[in-house]
């Protein structure tokens, strides 16, 4: 048997999609390593360093902007995210698959890395609601947001999905198991790529 270097799989989709579900479930059920952010933001109760996000204080996380340490990064919400570069190279080098949930924008950073290595490992998949009424009917079956919340959601939703051909890959969603036996299924195709493969 050949060793074969990691995929950094790449997932995007508009709130309600599924998209973490997806990535989460293919973590706990140790088929790649969920990609741990870095944030400025505050512990929330139950949240552990390392494990959760790697919390960063705005000047430590200032200062590995400059050092060019992170694979993408943004302010949301008042607060700093992003994705180490080096941690991410670490577990495709050894041959780990890598997943990350990630906004439009954080994913054109990561396609536009230069770095070869991070070229050769993205594979990046679309995650799209099968209709805008379905979409919102599972944004308003969280019963977590009041209805100007959800708007907003819906409105951010269709922006981004217009955006689904940026994308090598589309998973248009059905049922939470049918979306997840395609979703394995794309990751399993792709590590037989042979441009993989180490001899």
């Amino acid at each position: 048997m050949s060793a074969r270097t990691g995929i950094l799989f790449v997932v995007s989709g508009p709130s309600g999609s599924g998209k973490t579900t997806l990535c989460r479930r293919l973590a706990d059920d140790g088929e790649a390593r969920y990609s741990i952010s870095c944030t400025t933001r505050p512990p929330r109760p139950g949240e552990t360093d390392g494990l959760d996000y790697h919390f960063l204080s705005p000047d430590d996380f200032s200062r590995r902007i400059d050092a060019g340490d992170f694979l993408e990064h943004a302010r949301v919400h008042g607060n700093h995210y992003g994705t180490l570069k080096a941690e991410v190279l670490h577990h495709v080098s050894q041959g780990t698959d890598v997943v990350m949930d990630i906004d439009v924008q954080g994913a054109a950073l990561v396609r536009s890395c230069d770095d070869p290595a991070i070229r050769a490992a993205v594979v990046d998949l679309f995650v799209m609601p099968p209709s805008e009424q379905e979409l919102r009917s599972r944004l308003t079956g969280r019963g977590t947001d009041s209805g100007e919340v959800i708007a907003v959601r819906m409105r951010n939703a269709l922006e981004e999905m217009g955006r689904w051909r940026e994308y090598t890959y589309r998973l248009v969603s059905s049922t939470r198991e049918e979306d997840y036996l395609r979703f394995k299924a794309l990751l399993c195709a792709e590590r037989l790529r042979v441009t993989r493969l180490i001899p």
